[in-house]
């Protein structure tokens, strides 16, 4: 395979794909063309001639060699990858840092995968050298891991509890500033719409009410999957309770643009009525209308630092396991405001 046959396929120009492939901006085409690109090249096993980039730069000499290395991502939380903003940007990181190095992203594999035989026979069967794991793992994912992989790196907003080199960004930090923000604006009774089992962010958003001796109330708390549908579902939800709440902290973004779609239907105005912080900055939430007011996750970068994490450790390069904690912060838009403590009832 070549970069005119991907280009080919892709629909695109051969400098379109160079642009995406070696990461020479974000702007080289739109995020569906890049998906493409990258899912023609994990496909066909498409890799960068080191050999013949050794000869062009004058590096290497007869002892250069060009045979591609490989690794899997695991996808420990989402069973769609490439649908999930957040996880499928933190994969187009890796896959573009690890090419650079001439590493393939040559597998993706999700949680419900595992237990499938033909996963087992095909990881044993194409042994890869190493594995990143994206998103939150449980019990039966980390004995997978320790049976087929023995260079792995973990990447997410949940600190992972085993001995295994981790990119992650705090997401219960990070809860705890967004909602402390909010308590900047004069909000009190600030309602949490997402996920609440095992989730640090809402342990975020549970320590930031306590530190303001403010209660953490039940009816304000709707327990709910972190998708723009159960967003939007929360958000009837904690509509029908009929509750005076200012605002809402989501544990995404994609959970707060469901929330703001009902949230509209309802005849509320953001942030008029309803001030809304979530976590991510995907690239979406700035196209929509108002623009949502979200901590800035370094999504991108996260991929790059957990591949170059290990590809050195796949090459020797460290042996003790490694913690990096990337930074955040908060980006100020339009859907959060000061609060006006106007009471919100159902159909508002």
């Amino acid at each position: 395979m070549t970069l005119k046959e991907i280009a080919r396929e892709a629909g695109v120009s051969i400098s379109t794909v160079s642009r995406v492939i070696n990461n020479k901006g974000t702007n080289a085409a739109s995020q569906a063309v890049q998906d493409k690109i990258w899912e023609i090249v994990r496909r066909t096993g498409y890799s960068p001639n080191t050999a013949a980039r050794n000869l062009k730069t004058g590096q290497g000499g007869e002892h250069a060699v060009s045979r591609s290395r490989s690794i899997a991502c695991i996808f420990a939380r989402t069973q769609e990858p490439m649908k999930d903003a957040f996880f499928s940007t933190l994969a187009r990181g890796i896959e573009q840092e690890a090419f650079k190095h001439n590493y393939v992203v040559k597998y993706i594999i999700t949680s419900i995968e595992i237990n499938n035989p033909a996963t087992f026979r095909l990881i044993s069967d194409n042994q890869v050298d190493g594995a990143a794991v994206l998103g939150r793992c449980d019990k039966q994912m980390l004995r997978f891991l320790k049976k087929y992989f023995n260079f792995v790196v973990y990447s997410g907003l949940n600190e992972l509890q085993a001995n295994y080199d981790q990119v992650i960004c705090d997401g219960r930090l990070a809860a705890i500033d967004a909602v402390t923000e909010l308590q900047s604006l004069g909000h009190s009774k600030i309602a949490y719409i997402g996920e609440t089992s095992n989730e640090i962010r809402f342990d975020g958003y549970c320590e930031a009410m306590n530190a303001k001796t403010l209660p953490v109330l039940r009816d304000y708390i709707v327990n709910t999957p972190m998708t723009s549908g159960g967003g939007y579902q929360g958000a009837q939800k904690l509509l029908n309770k009929s509750k005076d709440f200012t605002a809402i902290f989501c544990p995404n973004d994609i959970t707060a643009i469901g929330v703001m779609k009902a949230l509209q239907e309802h005849g509320l105005k953001i942030p008029a009525d309803v001030s809304i912080i979530s976590i991510d900055d995907i690239d979406l939430v700035q196209y929509i209308s108002p623009m949502l007011t979200t901590i800035h996750v370094p999504i991108t970068e996260m991929g790059q630092m957990a591949a170059k994490i290990l590809i050195d450790r796949i090459e020797g390069g460290h042996h003790l396991p490694m913690k990096i904690n990337m930074p955040y912060y908060l980006a100020t838009r339009e859907s959060s405001g000061p609060s006006r403590k106007k009471h919100i009832s159902r159909g508002a």
